[in-house]
Order: structure tokens, then sequence, then C-alpha cells
């Protein structure tokens, strides 16, 4: 347990969010990830960027929206469960090489 990183609330106001490359660097450390300098500085613009997204997002009103799963309303595409069962008797094995009875004879592998 002494290996466990603490997890912290992390607030963003509006119009302030910004990660630093220390928060990139323990992400990537947590995901055991190694980045090279450039990366790291890369990724905490890339992260920030799509924090500032979300941001903007959360400022939206949408009491107002139905919660949707999808987007588009695709239907019924799957069919529904019944359960079939596999054909019985000899006509798994008409094709069989070698049988004996209602069994599969296969070569012996273990001794």
């Amino acid at each position: 347990m002494a290996n466990v990183a603490r997890l912290r609330s992390v607030r963003y106001e509006r119009g302030s969010v910004a990660i630093t490359r220390e928060e990139v660097w323990r992400v990537a450390a947590l995901a055991r990830l190694r980045l090279a300098p450039e990366e790291a500085e890369r990724l905490a613009g890339d992260l920030d960027h799509i924090l500032e997204a979300f941001a903007r997002l959360s400022a939206l009103d949408t009491r107002a929206v139905e919660p949707t799963a999808h987007v588009e309303d695709f239907g019924a595409l799957l069919r529904p469960d019944s359960v079939e069962n596999p054909p019985a008797g000899d006509e798994p094995l008409t094709n069989a090489p070698a049988r004996d009875g209602r069994f599969f004879r296969v070569p012996k592998i273990l001794e």
C-alpha cells in the first residue's frame, strides 16, 4: 500500500484550466510510461486543450437535454436471444474420419 498514489480532487475554475508538466509526469509514472521531455511538454498542451474544452462544455445548460447512450437511434439491430439446441444424433459425426459410436475418435497425445 506504500506505493499507491493518493487521490486528490481536481477542480477547474472557469477560464483557468491548466495542467502542469509535473502532473503529466505524475500521470505518466502511474501509467508506467516513459516520456521524453518534449513529449511531456506536448502532452501538457494537448491535455490542457482537452480540459479547456470540457470546461466550456460544463458551462452549457443541459437540463432540457435528454440523456442518450448513442447519438443515432439504431432500433433493434440485434436479434432477440433465443435458446437453440445444436443438432443431435449422427449429423455432427457424418464427416468424422474416425468415430467410436457417438464419439469422435482422435489420436492419443498423452501417455
